[in-house]
């Protein structure tokens, strides 16, 4: 198992296609019939990841959301303020370069960076791959920081526990309408950097209101990483995930 703070990396081809040149009308059969392939397998995959997870008593969370939304920073105060209740553990996706990771690392936690290159999220193979080398121990907190994305990251389980929606103000209230597949797929949207509201156009009731009109049973947060305000409401949720 690697040590507290370390930061191991691990490269992952891109398993699929998102292009639609050529011959749409001969292509798009094989198409879906392709992504149908790639998800049922991912499907199979996730649920063993999810029996062994259970086994150990481990819970999984993954956190998605558009780069820059604060996934990581909101992931740096987490570890720092559980060290003391919890044993915590990161796997940290992105498509280049293991700065996340470092950060996590120095913010005291077990972390494992997870490339993927072109892809767009991490899928339920590079999960297994990733919690082999993390080797988290028997009831601890495994985040899922996946990779910057609205899209992608929403048809893919991992076998996680729970979904997260991280929003920034600074993103926009209609974010659950453009985006309704990932708000649809969560348990609870995160609605962070509150600490801006005073300088942005960002109306958090209304962004509620769009995210439960495609999730009626969402739950919402209000937070700052930054500050630390709403922090403790993110925390109690956590916990109530065993």
């Amino acid at each position: 198992m690697p040590s507290a703070g370390n930061a191991v990396a691990r490269e992952h081809p891109h398993g699929h296609t998102h292009e639609h040149g050529g011959n749409h009308q001969e292509s798009s059969g094989e198409t879906v019939t392709l992504e149908q392939r790639v998800l049922a397998k991912n499907e199979g995959l996730a649920e063993a990841n999810r029996v062994w997870l259970a086994s150990q008593g481990i819970v999984a969370v993954n956190l998605m959301s558009s780069p820059g939304a604060g996934k990581t920073t909101l992931l740096e105060r987490t570890v720092r303020d559980l060290a003391e209740r919890r044993q915590v553990a990161v796997i940290e996706g992105d498509q280049e370069t293991m700065l996340d990771a470092e950060r996590i690392k120095r913010a005291g936690c077990t972390v494992v960076q997870v490339n993927t290159g072109a892809g767009c999220h991490l899928d339920a193979e590079m999960m297994n791959g990733a919690l082999a080398a993390l080797s988290p121990g028997a009831g601890s907190l495994v985040f899922v920081e996946n990779v910057g994305n609205l899209v992608c990251p929403a048809l893919f389980d991992l076998g996680e526990r729970s979904r997260v929606v991280i929003i920034s103000v600074t993103e926009g209230t209609d974010k659950p309408l453009k985006y309704p597949h990932m708000f649809a797929a969560a348990d609870l949207v995160v609605i962070n950097k509150i600490d801006l509201l005073p300088y942005v156009d960002f109306d958090v009731d209304l962004c509620e209101k769009y995210a439960r009109s495609v999730n009626p049973d969402v739950h919402v947060l209000t937070v700052s990483a930054t500050t630390g305000a709403g922090m403790d409401d993110w925390y109690r949720w956590v916990a109530a995930q065993n």
